[in-house]
């Protein structure tokens, strides 16, 4: 085989391993976006039901003022009757609803309601249905104080209710008066339950849908047996509900595969025992299953082809590979590299472990202003600028990143963090002086520029963590005032 031959079938056969990559590396990507797609529209559905929540719960804040007022009126209404008479066997309770149009039940020291409007709450024994609340009972029934809750459930029938409490004098009793929120004009006008249901019947990948209060039990549904959250689905919850962390398991729901994502909710205007919830949310990937499955077959007649057209065409094939994985990992506007390759190459560095890794991300303030006032031109001349001012500071085996739009990020491989913070310090300065020589200041805000650093393995060992950290140090010079820098472990 002479040496022409020999370099066509290298270049053919380099040539198809390189297509056979690019084809591979584009089907996964692909595959990656369809199921990025698919959980931002799961997100998209959580942030929907959180909206409904904030919105009745400001409604309730605005309008319903008076109720808890009422609530607080009956109360004392009630200890007057029980100056009056102690012994509640001789009450006729149903005739005290009606007078005050509240549910009344009298919660005893071993936390039990031992007489009530509605006789299906008798007996009910908080040590055992409701573990969670037994300690805030003590208190609420040790200080003596008036406390209105937000929404809650009533367990025997699932409805939505306000709940309030208030001890007798003598403490022998937590007084709780109850009232239905379902009937009220509020909850029609505002009705999240309607709006989950409304999703789940828009959504086909949604089985359910359910508002969770700290006992797991959800808004709108009777605690029954099969109502009561299975022993993986309450670890999830509880974890969700502590941590304040999304959680996702995977499990079935009736019979088919699905996903349990649980979601921490926090009420900004409640400052009850309904302040926290969980949204939960089960939902199914046959959608996003088929979708892949055609991708694939898609991926394999593509790959033929490519193969194919490579046998005849590989020089020109193998010089556009190349430049396509330029492009690919590199900014066309100021040639750093890009957010493609800032995953893969953090990944690579911080598998290696070779010392200390410091993540810097950099974000310019208010660098709208000058797209907005001077124009896109200008914007990215300046983006060219910064660029180039940051190469000439840090060191030689550090690498530049364009991560998108304004922002950058630098990976110090090996570093320590006094070096991270020498650079850092450079990159300020270095900006500020840029920005005085174009007088970038526009009704008195400048341009300039806000970091958060991160220093691996301390701050993590995964790119995700990491990351994480990083940008949220960056938060913190944000509200710290900008033209900064923090650490995420600041000493």
């Amino acid at each position: 085989m002479n040496f022409r031959l020999k370099i066509t079938v290298i270049m053919v056969l380099f040539a198809i391993v390189i297509s056979f990559t690019i084809a591979t590396v584009d089907y996964l990507k692909l595959k990656e976006q369809f199921i990025e797609h698919n959980q931002f529209q799961v997100q998209q559905i959580e942030e929907t039901v959180k909206y409904s929540l904030k919105t009745i719960e400001k409604a309730y804040f605005l309008f319903g003022e008076d109720l808890a007022t009422k609530m607080e009126a009956a109360s004392h209404f009630v200890i007057e009757r029980y100056q009056e008479n102690p012994h509640l066997d001789q009450w006729d309770f149903q005739k005290l609803k009606d007078a005050l149009n509240f549910d009344i039940y009298m919660i005893n020291q071993q936390n039990v309601i031992t007489h009530s409007s509605l006789s299906s709450d008798l007996g009910l024994d908080f040590t055992v249905c409701c573990k969670k609340l037994v300690p805030i009972l003590e208190k609420r029934r040790a200080s003596g104080e008036f406390y209105a809750d937000g929404m809650d459930i009533e367990q025997h029938t699932g409805v939505i209710k306000k709940y309030s409490y208030m001890a007798t004098p003598d403490k022998k009793y937590l007084i709780q008066l109850g009232i239905s929120l379902e009937d009220g004009r509020i909850f029609k006008e505002f009705n999240f339950l309607k709006t989950m249901n409304d999703l789940v019947q828009r959504y086909p990948s949604v089985y359910a849908m359910n508002v969770l209060n700290i006992g797991g039990y959800a808004l709108g549904e009777p605690v029954l047996d099969e109502t009561k959250l299975p022993q993986v689905r309450r670890k999830a919850f509880e974890q969700t509900l502590s941590s304040k962390e999304t959680i996702e398991i995977k499990g079935e729901w009736r019979g088919e595969p699905a996903i349990f994502r649980y979601v921490h909710y926090v009420s900004n205007l409640d400052t009850g025992t309904t302040k926290n919830k969980v949204l939960e949310i089960v939902y199914n990937e046959k959608e996003l299953q088929l979708i892949l499955d055609e991708q694939r077959k898609t991926f394999i007649w593509r790959l033929a082809i490519v193969l194919i057209i490579t046998i005849f065409l590989s020089f020109i094939v193998s010089n556009w590979v190349a430049r396509f994985m330029y492009l690919a990992f590199h900014d066309s506007l100021t040639g750093l590299k890009n957010r493609a390759a800032f995953d893969e190459l953090l990944a690579s560095i911080l598998q290696e472990n070779k010392g200390n890794t410091a993540l810097l991300l950099i974000d310019l303030d208010n660098f709208k202003l000058v797209n907005d006032r001077l124009g896109h031109k200008t914007g990215d001349e300046l983006l060219k600028a910064v660029a180039y001012r940051m190469k000439s500071i840090v060191r030689k085996e550090d690498i530049l990143f364009r991560w998108g739009g304004d922002e950058f990020a630098i990976v110090m491989p090996i570093t320590s963090k006094a070096e991270a913070e020498q650079v850092a310090k450079g990159i300020i300065e270095n900006l500020q002086d840029l920005c005085t020589q174009r007088d970038l200041q526009f009704d008195g805000e400048k341009i300039s520029v806000s970091m958060g650093i991160a220093i691996a393995p301390v701050d993590g060992v995964d790119p995700e963590s990491f990351h994480r950290h990083a940008d949220q140090a960056l938060y913190r010079s944000k509200e710290k005032g900008k033209n900064q820098y923090q650490f995420y472990n600041w000493d």
